[in-house]
């Protein structure tokens, strides 16, 4: 196994291309339908990796649905991409995620959380160390009882020889410290800005990143829409404007972007020891296809629909040598 993808899986409800929000009674017509699609950042990643070109016996999904058809729809659906799953049945409702998608503005999320709160860790553990992946990708914030041993989780990964890759989402019903304890095992963490702000309580994105890198984190990735993304390791930091594409519905993006920067790093051959050493143009090149990956997404409603590998390679051919040349690199003393 090459990638295995832990966490939160959701049946997700999109409803994108609105125009706005219907009124109190009001019957609104949706011009681009309504979508079910199995969510959750594991499985978009690895559904993305999949269509990125990964062979699919490759990747590994791990997760826990409930004993109910939106459970059934999700597994269905990931055993129909080939991927290898190891998904729990629970006595809980699968999570679920209404999506409305207003032209112009950020998405509107209406989460209903169940299934993914009983995910076992020791479960996560067996397959780390049976299956030895080359990247373990956890997500949490909203996998109780994984929140509760996380950096546990995170060791033992590490220990099995994984790069580790960490995403999150806003924590239920616990504080943002949950992580901290896992930061020293967590080669590569992903987040937007109002997370990395929120998880550090810096002042800045800046003092986040440096907070991060600080506490044991080799490579830093800040996604900021459409004004980009920031790469950062103990020596350099990497700003790189975004691509330009027509939004449809930007749900998933950060997904993908995680999904194109696996991909870079399985195909350039980086294990975790490579990434403080990473020069500048390796930085931006990861940058480069993750933001690809998440363009992509972007431009079709839904979290997977719109990636594949011959739009981010067209992404790139068309506009990738322009962002190249508009990226930004300093060393942590430069202004």
């Amino acid at each position: 196994m090459r990638v295995l993808a832990c966490g939160f899986l959701v049946a997700d409800i999109v409803v994108a291309g609105l125009d706005r929000i219907a009124g109190p009674g009001e019957v609104l017509r949706v011009p681009r339908g309504i979508v079910l699609s199995v969510g959750g950042h594991p499985a978009n990643v690895s559904v993305d990796l999949a269509k990125l070109g990964l062979p699919p016996s490759e990747i590994g999904v791990c997760g826990a649905v409930g004993q109910d058809f939106l459970g059934d729809f999700i597994v269905r659906t990931l055993e129909g991409y080939g991927l290898r799953l190891f998904i729990e049945r629970v006595p809980a409702s699968t999570n679920k995620n209404v999506i409305l998608v207003v032209k112009g503005e950020d998405r509107r999320f209406h989460v209903e959380l169940g299934a993914s709160d009983l995910l076992r860790p020791e479960a996560i553990i067996d397959i780390v160390e049976r299956e030895r992946p080359e990247v373990f990708y956890l997500a949490s914030g909203i996998t109780d009882l994984v929140d509760r041993v996380v950096g546990h989780v995170f060791r033992r990964a590490k220990e099995a020889g994984s790069l580790t890759f960490a995403d999150f989402v806003p924590p239920h019903g616990k504080g943002w410290d949950y992580l901290v304890p896992a930061l020293p095992f967590i080669d590569v963490l992903h987040c937007n800005e109002a997370e990395a702000l929120g998880l550090t309580g810096a002042g800045s994105v800046e003092e986040a990143v440096r907070w991060l890198l600080e506490r044991g984190v080799k490579l830093v990735l800040v996604t900021r829409g459409g004004e980009g993304a920031l790469a950062a390791t103990e020596r350099l930091v990497v700003e790189q404007p975004a691509f330009r594409v027509e939004v449809v519905d930007p749900t998933g993006a950060g997904d993908a972007f995680c999904a194109g920067t696996i991909l870079a790093l399985l195909e350039r051959g980086l294990r975790a020891g490579d990434l403080p050493g990473l020069g500048s143009g390796e930085l931006a090149q990861l940058l480069l296809w993750g933001q690809a990956a998440g363009a992509a997404a972007c431009t079709a409603p839904g979290t997977t629909e719109g990636v594949s590998r011959s739009k981010v390679e067209e992404l790139i051919g068309e506009q990738g040598r322009y962002l190249l040349s508009r990226t930004s690199v300093r060393g942590w003393g430069a202004r």
